[in-house]
């Protein structure tokens, strides 16, 4: 079993919080981890099971009066049963009382969003990360904040690189040993969710389109978002399209970055970038192999960053800084991939390559960022496919991709 670092984040919730939700993809970990950290004594309720959901569904006052403490899995199939814990836990402040877990975006359901506020904390698990699979629990983010040098440790590069980043990080996708059933496994898992759970988070009108939607939308990874071209060839219009691309970020498949602002410049592009949350999920929707990125690497790219940008999301569930995601990018298409900012407004840039060549160039975008952060700028890197740290100016390193999986 591989080890999840949020363990620890969730562990403390528990300690000072009344109600604790583990939030990320179906097959992600959530119901292991929610078991592991159970341990057997807390009741364990799954609203997967039909007779579960029914009971839930039809009396959720009912459903949870009595209970001290439970562990209550995928809690988006009844999410009356939100305000009926809302009760409970007003009535008694222990903390640690109730332990959820759901496959959806809760503050994206209107009858939900208010309902536990300042009662709940949501602890976010995506798939695993490169961290956690190689058992090593990257610091990159602590240390980029800290204004310290990068280190690499466990150097993968090269084809073993590709091999790790097209695998992803479901874990049952990982345990096939052949590319085809690694892909099968991911088409198997997009059928399922949008068969059923599209179905919890909205009403759709036009269920059968959200297939073809997420194809389109995998062939738009790593762009800038235009709603209306995206939907054009499916006959949707622009509000549509951000509707139904709402609903998939919602069940954690995809997620559009905010651009990164700034009054001291005023020629920002405003348009979000849309990601995947997993790069395997990715890879499968392209069709995209070990194989067939070594006859032709253009699809790589994109696949690399929709990866870096999923791992950072997972080290900083883990990290001391509380982060916004973001992108930037000027009307002169000076752009850094991924801009993230703590609470203090310090910002660190990173830039993603494919190849194991860096240039003084391949920093453009990020000194144009600087000049715009001013002092608040702490580091920018350029993560690249090699297993040197080279200095490119004062804050600026060309890093080996390994630091994301490292801890020095």
């Amino acid at each position: 079993m591989y080890p999840r670092f949020a363990k620890i984040r969730v562990e403390e919730a528990l300690q000072d919080t009344r109600v604790v939700l583990i939030a990320g993809p179906r097959q992600s970990g959530k119901t292991t981890l929610a078991t592991e950290i159970a341990a057997g004594k807390t009741p364990f309720l799954t609203l997967d099971d039909a007779n579960v959901l029914r009971a839930a569904v039809n009396d959720p006052v009912g459903f949870v009066r009595g209970l001290d403490r439970a562990v209550i899995d995928e809690i988006q199939r009844a999410p009356d049963l939100l305000l009926a814990i809302k009760n409970l836990v007003d009535d008694d402040k222990t903390p640690g009382r109730f332990l959820l877990t759901g496959s959806a975006n809760l503050m994206t359901i209107p009858k939900v969003a208010d309902s536990l506020a300042g009662r709940m904390e949501i602890v976010r698990l995506l798939p695993l990360a490169q961290a956690e699979i190689q058992g090593t629990q990257s610091n990159l983010i602590d240390r980029a904040f800290a204004a310290k040098t990068p280190m690499a440790r466990q150097m993968i590069v090269g084809d073993d690189l590709i091999q790790n980043v097209l695998s992803g990080g479901y874990p049952e996708a990982l345990g096939r040993a052949r590319w085809s059933r690694k892909q099968d496994w991911y088409h198997s898992y997009l059928d399922a969710i949008v068969q059923r759970d599209v179905r919890d988070v909205a009403q759709i009108e036009k269920l059968a389109i959200m297939p073809k939607l997420l194809s389109v939308l995998a062939e738009h990874a790593g762009q800038l978002v235009n709603y209306s071209r995206i939907g054009t060839g499916l006959g949707l219009n622009h509000v549509t399209t951000q509707k139904y691309v709402s609903v998939f970020e919602s069940l954690y498949l995809v997620h559009t970055l905010r651009p990164w602002f700034t009054n001291r410049l005023k020629r920002l592009t405003k348009s979000p970038k849309l990601h995947f949350l997993d790069a395997g999920l990715l890879a499968a929707m392209r069709d995209v192999t070990p194989d067939t990125v070594r006859t032709d690497k253009t699809q790589f790219g994109a696949i690399l960053e929709t990866f870096v940008f999923s791992e950072l999301r997972k080290i900083e569930t883990w990290s001391d800084q509380n982060c916004t995601f973001s992108h930037f990018r000027d009307k002169d298409k000076n752009e850094v991939d991924i801009v993230l900012e703590n609470r203090r407004g310090d910002v660190i840039g990173i830039e993603v390559k494919s190849s194991a060549t860096v240039s003084a160039s391949d920093f453009s975008g990020m000194r144009k960022l600087a000049d715009a952060c001013g002092e608040k700028f702490v580091q920018g890197l350029v993560l690249y496919d090699h297993d040197q740290v080279v200095p490119f100016g004062e804050n600026m390193f060309a890093a080996p991709l390994s630091c994301l999986w490292s801890h020095a």
